[in-house]
């Protein structure tokens, strides 16, 4: 299950752990315009959790999830070079 809630300077996704036991805590996703940020509390030490992903390592993320292993790097279309050349004319 998950909810979905947007507040003014971000979305806030939970997940809650529905599945199989043993249940994994809550894991909070807050998408901000320059980053992500994914926290779950941990019983254990009684502290919460908390990870920090820039855009582009979100980009890389969802990419990451649909290819085989491997080494890449995504490059967005405005920095893939203009190989077109008019000089020849």
């Amino acid at each position: 299950m998950f909810t979905i809630e947007h507040d003014f300077d971000a979305s806030v996704i939970t997940l809650v752990d529905e599945g199989d036991t043993p249940f994994r805590e809550d894991v909070t996703i807050t998408a901000f315009a320059s980053c992500i940020t994914v926290d779950q509390w941990d019983a254990r030490t009684d502290q919460v959790h908390k990870i920090t992903l820039s855009m582009t390592q979100l980009t890389d993320l969802i990419a990451a999830l649909d290819l085989p292993e491997g080494i890449y790097r995504t490059v967005r279309p405005d920095e893939i070079p203009d190989v077109t050349d008019d000089s020849s004319g």
